[in-house]
């Protein structure tokens, strides 16, 4: 990955190019921001340039022996660190990382929904393990192979076991020499307070919608009528608009639970309801957790679509035409209670409870909801 193949984000590309340009490297980064913006592209692009003995003024070479090790992501001073799922004796990054490169590598802007699907990870729930801590620092312990900075990139920092998270602390308050920690995180208010105190904090936006226009034209052959409709409905985010093209299994099996759901809800029709509650508790929790936030964005939009500005709505087509029945069904009066009770869903199938019992439980709550 190159600042070159970098979607967009030329600000973001320029602060990177001059940090190391004026030998300004932080030791601690912490690249925020929403999924599909491009953080890990970016991260990996800033990395490559940091090792690179030979880069130009905005971009790494792609020729010396380090650009060559990164194009396969086998070079020996940058380490990995992101959440697995345990499965018999692999606990540890490593025992994941063949499988790692491929997706990186296939795919540089994916979400953890597909690095489990990568993973095989069925009803896990992905983590950082404490066992991680000690290979970070045994890591960081060897000497440097090329004799520049040994990088760590640490993927969803906010998924860290609390016993890796304290390690790690002590690494970002007493760092290696030469050592860079680039951490990537969409949710950073759940990563521990004295570790985003020891970093600095850099906050990537949503991509531009002609960006990513223009790179489903270039990459995917995507007309540039459809191209600027997709980017519209993607709201700054690759991955969405790449979901979009390729017409995302997954969201559709979610738009028809959602629909599904509501019609029985409407219809008060408590057996089928119950049916649907133990379909849905059928998927693992990663899944039953995306899908709790796909209602809520459905719910959202659909309570937009009633103000009647199209430019504020990201829905795809058939979306769209289920909202023109149901939009007016969202109001001032049950929006917040529909939200809050889909946040609760999700903080109770985080906890481990019964999720038939959460889902049924909250399809009873729509019949009253709806009605108001």
């Amino acid at each position: 990955m190159f600042f070159k193949d970098v979607i967009g984000q030329e600000a973001a590309k320029e602060r990177l190019r001059q940090e190391v340009q004026e030998g300004r490297i932080p030791h601690a980064q912490l690249f925020c921001g929403p999924s599909g913006v491009g953080k890990l592209p970016l991260a990996m692009a800033y990395a490559r340039y940091i090792c690179c003995p030979n880069r130009t003024e905005t971009d790494a070479c792609g020729i010396c022996p380090s650009c060559v090790k990164w194009n396969k992501l086998v070079h020996p001073d940058v380490h990995f660190v992101f959440p697995i799922v345990k499965k018999g004796k692999k606990e540890i990054c490593d025992d994941y990382i063949a499988d790692w490169r491929h997706l990186v590598l296939n795919s540089p802007y994916f979400s953890l929904n597909h690095w489990l699907n990568e993973m095989d990870a069925e009803n896990g729930q992905a983590i950082i393990y404490a066992k991680e801590s000690d290979e970070i620092v045994r890591k960081l312990s060897l000497k440097s192979s090329e004799g520049g900075y040994k990088v760590t990139i640490v993927w969803l920092p906010e998924k860290m076991h609390v016993v890796c998270a304290n390690k790690l602390l002590k690494l970002l308050e007493e760092p290696p020499e030469k050592t860079v920690f680039l951490l990537i995180s969409e949710a950073p208010d759940m990563i521990l307070p004295t570790i985003l105190s020891r970093t600095q904090r850099f906050n990537i936006r949503k991509i531009e919608e002609a960006d990513i226009a223009s790179a489903l034209q270039q990459k995917y052959g995507v007309r540039p009528n459809d191209s600027f409709t997709l980017a519209h409905l993607a709201n700054g985010d690759f991955i969405k608009a790449l979901e979009t093209i390729h017409l995302n299994e997954e969201n559709e099996l979610f738009f028809e639970l959602f629909v599904s759901l509501m019609r029985l809800s409407y219809q008060r029709k408590i057996r089928e309801m119950k049916q649907w509650s133990e379909q849905i508790a059928g998927m693992g929790r990663e899944r039953q957790k995306n899908f709790l936030t796909y209602a809520q964005r459905m719910i959202r939009e659909n309570f937009i679509y009633n103000l009647h500005r199209k430019e504020m709505n990201y829905m795809t087509l058939p979306e769209q035409n289920f909202a023109t029945r149901f939009a007016p069904f969202i109001n001032e009066r049950n929006v917040m209670g529909m939200m809050d009770e889909l946040s609760e869903a999700q903080i109770h199938i985080e906890q481990n409870v019964n999720a038939r019992m959460v889902f049924f439980d909250f399809s009873l709550k729509m019949i009253v909801l709806l009605k108001q």
